[in-house]
């Protein structure tokens, strides 16, 4: 079996991990393993394998780009710590390291907004409220330019939907 890293030795090291029931497997030859500090537990991030082999390297010289090492004002979680354990400290954390988390996150998801699954009720709720912010913003628009016909239809259209989203 080949070296995921180098593509050109033989396989002696041999990663998996498990997450959400779904097993990923990464096979390094030695040196990719040593280079990597696979041998070293704290210089070692299976994340920086699985993301493109140095993701956290990149994020890294986002924050240090100062000088000094930034830490979370709320729970004092440092660069080197997520470079560690793979995972943030806290809610805050992702505005401390935003600049070198949003490169990190692109190259582990499709982007970087939540688009999962929504209740079926609420789904309905978010996108009346949603058309209802739009009607709203056309009817200021329509007033600011005047066109008290189409405000009109608008504020009727707003009051109907109001009224839907209520009986649902």
């Amino acid at each position: 079996m080949q070296c995921h890293v180098c593509k050109k030795a033989e396989a002696t090291v041999h990663l998996t991990q498990i997450v959400e029931n779904q097993v990923k497997k990464v096979d390094l030859c030695e040196a990719c393993a040593k280079e990597k500090g696979v041998n070293d537990p704290t210089g070692f991030s299976l994340a920086d394998l699985l993301l493109g082999l140095g993701a956290s390297q990149k994020m890294e010289e986002a924050t240090t780009a100062a000088g000094t090492e930034t830490a979370c004002p709320a729970c004092g979680f440092t660069q080197a710590d997520f470079k560690k354990t793979g995972r943030l400290g806290c809610s805050e954390c992702y505005q401390v390291f935003a600049e070198g988390l949003e490169a990190l996150l692109k190259g582990m998801h499709k982007g970087t907004q939540h688009k999962g699954k929504v209740p079926a009720g609420h789904r309905r709720a978010a996108s009346t409220k949603t058309r209802i912010d739009k009607l709203e913003a056309d009817l200021k628009q329509a007033i600011a330019r005047e066109d008290f016909e189409q405000a009109a239809a608008l504020r009727d259209a707003i009051k109907s939907a109001r009224k839907e989203a209520q009986t649902a």
